[in-house]
């Protein structure tokens, strides 16, 4: 199971918890402690989740995934309950509009990871193995590292870009045929640019037809010098 991390980001310490979920409707708590000097008000909190078909935030209610604080002072803190429906693992971040000394202010978390029991594997990164801008014509490579969570036997990765032009282009196909738990396997695919522009970069893991863990980077692609 991954470990809880308090993570902070002024004015706000904060954690997401639990990290690990079963598979389906799930209550989810998000703690806020306020370790800045001054007290803040009329606080909108919300959680997002960065893969809605993997997971779902609800909220408590019929109206939306959002909490309201009225006041959070000084070192005070404050949990609040969310219900999620969990099919696989996703990242979530929480976002607060609110007042400071009679200014509004926009404060974002930065991304937490729930996994979900049930998982037989997961993608743990998605890198470009080039830099952010390279040039026309020259190979680049893409490698997704892949941590297997459960026995499993029949997983498969894919890679797809999506091109300048709004062309979406498969890559790669592997057939994942054994994981074992706990261990990380590392899977590249290479293609060479045709076009200038912004490159997305998908890694898609499937176990049998059902897509459980997606990854994307991007690259910029120029014009030969």
């Amino acid at each position: 199971m991954t470990a809880r991390i308090s993570r902070y980001k002024h004015p706000l310490e904060y954690e997401v918890s639990p990290v690990e979920v079963d598979t389906g409707s799930n209550w989810v708590t998000l703690k806020l402690k306020n370790i800045g000097a001054k007290p803040l008000h009329g606080l909108d909190v919300q959680l997002h989740s960065l893969d809605t078909f993997n997971l779902t935030v609800y909220g408590t209610g019929l109206f939306g995934a959002g909490h309201y604080v009225s006041d959070l002072g000084s070192k005070e803190e404050k949990q609040m309950a969310f219900r999620v429906n969990a099919i696989g693992p996703a990242s979530v971040y929480a976002t607060i509009t609110g007042h400071q000394d009679g200014d509004s202010f926009w404060w974002e978390s930065s991304l937490m990871n729930i996994e979900v029991a049930s998982a037989r594997a997961e993608i743990r990164r998605l890198l470009v193995l080039s830099n952010p801008y390279t040039l026309i014509g020259k190979t680049i490579s893409a490698e997704a590292t892949i941590k297997g969570l459960g026995k499993s036997t029949g997983l498969k990765l894919e890679f797809w870009v999506d091109l300048p032009s709004g062309k979406c282009d498969e890559q790669a196909t592997t057939e994942i045929k054994d994981l074992p738990v706990g261990e990380e396997a590392r899977y590249r695919a290479e293609f060479t640019p045709k076009e200038t522009g912004h490159y997305t970069i998908y890694a898609y893991l499937y176990d049998g037809w059902k897509r459980i863990d997606r990854q994307t980077d991007s690259i910029y692609v120029q014009s030969k010098q």
